[in-house]
């Protein structure tokens, strides 16, 4: 076979094999390792076969052997240079290559419950006939190497954060991947998750990668340090009076992979489809109700290694056939048609399982507006935002499907600023209410159908619709838009706009993986009996919320440019504390003081230099502030999803506010 240019760019490699690699250089070489990286990256990658091959320099060949396209052994990475193994170049190559989740049983998944997927967690074959496992009791505390690897894993995430995305280069991931791994084999599965999680989001964001968000970073580290802190700490870390039961060891710990009960029979109704599209994986994913009115999903998700090449993979998968016993229907199709399934299996958090033993063969799907689709809408708005903002509390596999989708009849108001100086955002107004929400794209990448549909809809002033979107946690209610319908028939008054789908389209629109076109937005012709009123007038702008912005972007640049970023000037400092108290936020106040103080808590030798430390008061300190503005932020949600109060009573907010 001849050697052509490899599309997808580097394969995937284990974490533990970056892990290794880097660990045997020496440190003069380790201070090199990220210019290495960097100009490795540079030169041209051909693929033969399982092999990817790099030519260092006229004398050096770099083979790479990656059998499914993952290093799954550090002996794979070959160097031909005079320094290898322990060369810089294998270090780099490995560095490059984007992590791949480790593979359990022999077979790979694709878990996408949840359109951002950082890593498919791994699923064993499903052998729904053999006999349930017996459940031990739980161990009342962590054994002494689940101990230590807790420890481990907290002190590499305490370093990684005190020296930030800027500083955190090959050398500080490698050591936190190393921690992972000591902490997936003593059986800490989430936390290790957790950490590999986060080394993926910090590449992203010292690599610029167009997915990047700030705010997932953030949140990766705040649930790896919650983690590690609550296993490692015998008590509350923060001494709060009046604190929650602690978490039960099992959740903390997770578990390998995901447990599938039986469902016998099932009866479902396809929903919608969306892409799903991350640093690492592409695909799609298919959402289905069955008669009782629960949420499951079904997935096309494979790894990429070329973030070009990701998007049209994303789309694609869309046409792909629906892996579920014998179905013969792509994704896009059963999202407007149904299944009948025998010998089903499903997770907790709702994956319908596709083992030898599954059967399934098309049905008839139903309508937005026909039971049991349509008793997805007959939850009150504010009720559906309480239970999104409960699920965010769960670990991420323990969380129903859709527990993030809210389901609202809206009408669309155009495009208008939501802030003071802000962007043009697509209004509606959800029925029956006057909560006026911002409906964003599902995903912001440009060639998903997501932002164009969005910015046609913007031209459909007071269009109604039936969509499905997941909620975008924030002070103004706002709403990430992912499928729209026509909705149900009623005595109001038709709009001006109505959408005119084509009759293979069964009413509805998968905004991700299909363009609407201008034919599809149609004016009727007026009615005696209904005739078209005046368009929706935009309401005005709403005003400031409190200022959790002071405390939050601290806590992000802290994260960005690391510990040394939180000493500014005296005045800074004072006009931020003014700031919070004056709004009320004393609490916030007084977590920033403390934060800038354990930044600047540095000790010194008798020469007047700084002494290293574990970063673990800094830690402690930023993890304080991260909780609190996580549950503020949640708090401030649901707070403008009630404006109206179509939300129900405060006691039914999330546990852990």
């Amino acid at each position: 076979m001849n050697a052509t240019t490899q599309e997808n760019g580097w394969p995937g490699v284990r974490p533990e094999v970056v892990a290794e690699v880097v660990s045997g250089l020496s440190a003069r070489l380790q201070k090199r390792l990220d210019g290495a990286a960097a100009k490795l990256a540079q030169r041209p990658l051909s693929r033969e076969g399982d092999e990817w091959r790099v030519e260092v320099d006229e004398e050096a060949l770099l083979v790479l052997h990656a059998p499914g396209g993952v290093i799954a052994d550090p002996a794979s990475v070959r160097c031909g240079c005079l320094l290898a193994p322990a060369c810089v170049h294998r270090a780099a190559a490995v560095t490059l290559c984007p992590l791949a989740e480790a593979i359990e049983g022999g077979a790979e998944s694709s878990d996408a419950d949840a359109p951002r997927v950082d890593a498919p967690r791994a699923e064993g074959p499903e052998t729904p006939s053999a006999p349930e496992p017996v459940l031990q009791p739980e161990p009342a505390a962590l054994t002494p190497s689940e101990l230590a690897a807790a420890r481990h894993l907290h002190r590499a995430a305490c370093a990684l954060l005190a020296a930030g995305v800027s500083g955190a280069g090959a050398v500080s991931q490698a050591e936190l991947l190393r921690a992972a791994h000591r902490a997936r084999v003593a059986g800490l599965y989430r936390p290790a998750a957790a950490a590999v999680t986060v080394v993926t989001r910090v590449r992203a964001a010292r690599s610029g990668a167009p997915d990047h968000r700030l705010v997932d970073l953030v949140s990766g580290l705040r649930e790896l340090l919650g983690l590690t802190v609550a296993l490692s700490a015998p008590v509350d870390a923060f001494g709060v009076s009046g604190a929650p039961e602690p978490t039960p060891l099992g959740e903390l710990r997770g578990s390998a992979r995901q447990a599938y009960a039986e469902e016998g029979g099932l009866r479902l109704y396809g929903l919608f489809a969306e892409p799903v599209l991350t640093a690492t994986h592409a695909g799609a994913v298919s959402w289905a109700v069955d008669a009782g009115g629960r949420l499951s999903t079904v997935a096309e998700v494979t790894p990429h290694g070329d973030a070009a090449t990701a998007a049209p993979l994303a789309v694609g998968a869309g046409n792909r056939t629906v892996r579920l016993g014998d179905a013969a229907l792509s994704h896009r199709e059963f999202s407007r048609a149904g299944l009948a399934v025998q010998g089903a299996t499903r997770s907790a958090g709702g994956r319908l399982g596709a083992g030898a033993s599954v059967r399934a063969v098309r049905a008839a799907g139903a309508d937005w507006t026909a039971e049991p689709v349509a008793g997805l809408w007959s939850e009150p708005p504010g009720a559906q935002v309480a239970r999104a903002l409960a699920a965010q509390e769960l670990p991420y596999e323990s969380r129903p499907a859709g527990s993030d989708l809210l389901f609202l009849d809206v009408t669309l108001l155009g495009a208008a600023p939501t802030a003071p100086g802000g962007a043009a955002q697509l209004l509606a107004r959800v029925a029956g209410s006057d909560l006026v929400i911002a409906l964003l794209p599902g995903h912001e990448h440009p060639d998903l159908a997501f932002r164009a549909n969005l910015a046609l809809l913007a031209t459909a002033h007071g269009l109604r619709l039936r969509l499905i979107g997941r909620l975008e946690r924030a002070d103004r209610p706002q709403l990430r838009l992912l499928a729209i319908g026509t909705p149900p028939d009623g005595s109001d008054q038709p709009g001006p706009v109505r959408l005119a789908l084509a009759a293979d389209r069964a009413g509805r629109a998968n905004l991700g993986l299909e363009r609407l076109q201008a034919a599809d937005l149609q004016a009727p012709a007026p009615r005696a009996d209904h005739p078209v009123g005046p368009l929706p007038e935009l309401p005005t702008t709403p005003p400031d919320g409190p200022p959790v912005h002071v405390l939050a972007r601290r806590v992000a640049q802290a994260v960005t440019t690391g510990r040394s970023a939180l000493a500014p000037s005296a005045a800074t400092a004072a006009a931020d504390r003014s700031l919070l108290r004056v709004a009320g936020l004393s609490t916030a106040a007084q977590l920033l003081d403390g934060l800038r103080a354990a930044a600047a808590d540095h000790r010194r030798d008798v020469f007047g230099r700084v002494v290293p430390d574990d970063h673990d008061a800094f830690a402690t300190a930023w993890l304080a502030a991260a909780v609190y503005t996580e549950a503020l932020a949640t708090a401030l949600c649901y707070a403008a999803w009630a404006a109206d109060g179509t939300a129900t009573d405060r006691t039914r907010q999330p546990a852990r506010m």
